[in-house]
């Protein structure tokens, strides 16, 4: 049903009037790119904070005068998600909420945000599980680590139906428990090997206790990666010996520690998959106006640019075009394609989140390690 909110509010509504326009629509309402952000409740000032880089973070809602309905209209490109919360000032007090309006919401590790779908965003069908599909195991495993001298925890996926007497893939996430959680990583694996898109594979989910640290191009964190975490897993269940049968997943920091541990030890990762990658770097002097949990990022990163070699032989890059990230992820492209290496760029209108990269996930690992049936669904 369409909706002027506009000439609702000059219409002077009452408190039904209020209530009919809430049961006869949903919000945020859509109306091709416009979308109508709608709060009831007393305020001082209701804002929409967002997480869309470039543009003011604080957009302010209307109040229709008389009422406690306020409303704010905006224009949101086609296929975009923009995750969001509605910001109350009441007193001089401010209180971030979920959008009350709202059903949908996405998961991470700070909580949870409300999400809004422009125009042409299809939900995929392949991140709920499918009843068809048989799911995968989790097993524990732990890692005796001499470069960090401790014990630590690392979970296996393995595919159902594994057989002992064949090789397979094998892919190390960062982030890994995070993966599950907030991505569905396990959910899309049982799905796209069900469906034959990707190849039963075993995946290690890695974890840090200090990621920022040991993600941000740590030679430590690379060597326990390479010369820990995968003979280890080698010696437990049967991976296939090739390269390019061995791949490295990570977003954020934990794309820059894919491409550091790549980097340092070509030849031994034949496929990355980098989402969001926090490649920071700069061309002139070392200010990089991003705090200094990216210093050592940036120094990796500059050396990285200098002598980029060949670290894979097959790359996915992603990133949103909502994040500030986007200026360095669109300036690396050149870069990793010059190096002769398979390089595929993939931009999606969403910022930076858990959930963009779920959306990534299927285009990302069937391009990498494709299934023995490739068929397209959607």
């Amino acid at each position: 049903m369409k909706l002027s909110i506009r000439e609702f509010a000059r219409s002077a509504p009452g408190p039904a009037e209020i209530d009919a326009l809430l049961e006869q629509h949903t919000f945020p309402h859509q109306d091709g790119t416009t979308t109508t952000f709608v709060y009831r409740g007393e305020a001082d000032e209701v804002r929409l904070r967002h997480f869309i880089y470039g543009l003011p973070s604080s957009q302010p809602f209307n109040a229709i005068a008389g009422t406690d309905l306020w409303y704010l209209v905006y224009e949101l490109p086609e296929c975009s998600r923009v995750e969001y919360k509605i910001e109350l000032v009441n007193e001089g007090e401010t209180q971030w909420i979920l959008d009350p309006l709202n059903p949908y919401t996405a998961r991470d590790p700070f909580g949870a945000n409300s999400v809004c779908h422009g125009p042409g965003y299809v939900r995929p069908r392949w991140i709920d599980p499918d009843p068809d599909a048989r799911p995968g195991t989790l097993r524990n495993l732990i890692v005796p680590s001499r470069v960090f001298d401790e014990r630590r925890k690392l979970q296996v996926y393995i595919p159902a139906r594994m057989r002992r007497e064949r090789d397979y893939p094998l892919l190390i996430v960062h982030d890994g428990p995070d993966f599950v959680r907030y991505s569905g990583l396990t959910t899309v694996l049982d799905n796209l090997i069900y469906r034959l898109e990707i190849p039963p594979m075993i995946v290690a989910l890695t974890e840090s206790p200090n990621r920022l640290e040991e993600y941000a191009g740590d030679e430590r964190h690379a060597e326990f990666i390479a010369k820990e975490v995968l003979p280890m897993i080698r010696t437990k269940l049967p991976i296939d010996p090739s390269p390019s049968a061995v791949g490295l997943l990570g977003a954020s920091f934990g794309a820059v520690a894919s491409l550091s541990t790549a980097w340092r030890y070509p030849g031994v990762f034949g496929r990355l998959l980098l989402l969001s990658g926090s490649f920071a770097f700069t061309d002139i002097g070392e200010n990089h106006n991003r705090g200094p949990a990216f210093d050592p990022v940036v120094r990796f990163m500059n050396a990285f640019r200098d002598q980029p070699g060949t670290p894979t032989e097959k790359l996915f890059l992603g990133c949103g075009t909502y994040e500030s990230l986007i200026y360095e992820n669109r300036s690396l492209l050149p870069l990793l394609q010059a190096t002769g290496m398979d390089v595929r760029y993939v931009e999606s209108r969403d910022g930076h989140n858990w959930e963009n990269w779920r959306d990534r996930l299927r285009e990302g690992l069937s391009w990498l390690f494709p299934g023995p049936l490739w068929m397209v669904y959607e």
